[in-house]
């Protein structure tokens, strides 16, 4: 935790602050309360930096990774250790906009093997897995997957995975950014359960979009036709051997190709796709975080991370009440879900879903955008994912509140960025809406759940 400021310390940083709002470029924002988190959120307002990325080999380089940047690729970023590519259109051709028309409209390749696949395999596979994950695993049956999430002992999400459970002693780990091999290894020494634990070479893309299904029939036959919302297929894709899930990150209809012994086969896979989908209007593009951001899909690092309880990010719902076997977190998430059905503020901040003023934002924000109360002020919050949704006619976002503001229809301001602010200098409005945004072609479990009478899955 940072050290505290003395009061006169204190006071003449706030009279900085006061004196000029908009320019955090130097300052951590202290208004907005972090004192529950060891290390909180930088909410420096650094704007846009332009840094280059270097490429060199202390990052690994996925076996698309020559294929992303023949398709286009300009941009990049670091997740779990390997480049990710996170634009194909440039600004001046329209930009990340015109990706996402392709995305709603038609169909989409994403190179999404930054995704790693941990297996774990063995005797012990299921009971081990049942230990690590909140939600039960003894639900799901082979050739079935579920989203998941994976908590440490205080509570908070190490990560927010796709679980494939590819056979009755197998389970892969489909990760979102951050390292878990290592814990799985760490949390087995203590166990010692008989199981085997590393990452394979197994690289997926997703292909996602209304016409994803047309295409994947064009590529492996009409069986896919009977893959239910998180069913998995063994097929081939270009002669190469593939397992096929219906998930994705997206809202939209969609599947992912996971491709075995992926540093062989890559290309063989990747222009069978591309071949095939020439009828479909494919387009190759970078994970479309303005579509997930209307979905109400989360993003590990970004709107949650290890110090985040599942209940403060719209999570809870991946903590049953009726799953009878321990696992890693269990006592802390039930002590929290007590206190919050007694009343109780057991943390500082909830994540929710604002509907804001302001230009377009047809781009990442390379901050944590502030957030004040209706009349401005002192920052309050801060936003973490934003974007503009061209179906709903206005920018959304998701953010983090104090806990007592979290109720839908409470009006807020926020601190754009000039190139996206109403007037210079000046906050936007904004108002807590529900999430997710949009509809999503298939419903998560969250909504499942809701639409039974229940507020948990299983």
């Amino acid at each position: 935790m940072d050290t505290p400021l003395s009061p006169e310390a204190a006071a003449t940083l706030d009279a900085s602050l006061a004196a000029d709002r908009l320019d955090l470029t130097t300052h951590q924002c202290p208004t907005v309360d972090q004192s529950d988190r060891t290390v909180p959120f930088n909410l420096r307002q650094s704007g846009p930096t332009p840094v280059q990325m270097l490429i060199s080999t202390r990052v690994r380089k996925s076996p698309y990774w020559h294929l992303a940047h023949k398709a286009g690729c300009w941009r990049a970023t670091v997740y779990n250790r390997m480049y990710h590519p996170r634009g194909y259109v440039r600004p001046e051709d329209g930009g990340a906009m015109v990706e996402y028309d392709a995305l709603v409209n038609h169909v989409t390749m994403w190179n999404v093997a930054v995704e790693r696949q941990i297996q774990v395999k063995g005797p012990d596979a299921e009971a081990f897995v049942n230990t690590v994950v909140t939600r039960d695993v003894t639900r799901i049956a082979p050739m079935n997957g579920k989203y998941v999430i994976l908590c440490n002992e205080d509570g908070g999400i190490l990560n927010d995975p796709v679980l494939l459970r590819v056979a009755e002693d197998e389970f892969w780990f489909s990760l979102s950014d951050s390292d878990l091999e290592m814990w799985l290894r760490g949390v087995n020494l203590g166990l010692k359960m008989n199981v085997s634990i590393k990452e394979i070479d197994v690289a997926p893309v997703q292909i996602q979009g209304p016409k994803s299904q047309a295409l994947m029939e064009d590529l492996v036959g009409p069986a896919i036709r009977d893959v239910p919302y998180y069913g998995l297929l063994e097929a081939k894709v270009g002669g190469r051997d593939v397992v096929i899930s219906q998930t994705g990150f997206s809202g939209e209809a969609g599947y992912e190709i996971y491709l075995r012994d992926a540093t062989l086969y890559a290309d063989d896979m990747w222009n069978a796709v591309l071949e095939a989908g020439q009828a479909h209007k494919l387009m190759v593009i970078a994970p479309a975080h303005h579509r997930r951001i209307a979905a109400g899909i989360l993003s590990w690092g970004q709107d949650l991370d290890q110090e985040t309880l599942p209940f403060q990010c719209n999570l809870g719902y991946q903590v049953p009440r009726k799953k009878t076997a321990d696992y890693i977190g269990k006592a802390r998430l039930e002590q929290v879900r007590a206190e919050l059905e007694a009343g109780g503020e057991p943390y500082r901040l909830q994540l929710v879903g604002m509907a804001l003023g302001g230009k377009p934002i047809t781009d990442y924000a390379p901050d944590f955008w502030l957030i004040s109360g209706e009349t401005a002020g002192d920052p309050i919050g801060y936003v973490t994912s934003p974007w503009y949704s061209p179906e709903l006619g206005t920018n959304i976002a998701m953010g983090y509140v104090p806990y007592g503001m979290r109720h839908e229809g409470t009006r807020l301001t926020v601190w754009l960025p000039e190139v996206y602010a109403e007037r210079a200098g000046e906050p936007v409005n904004a108002q807590i809406v529900p999430m997710p945004f949009r509809t999503s072609a298939n419903p998560s479990a969250r909504e499942l759940a809701r639409s039974r009478g229940r507020d948990t899955a299983y």
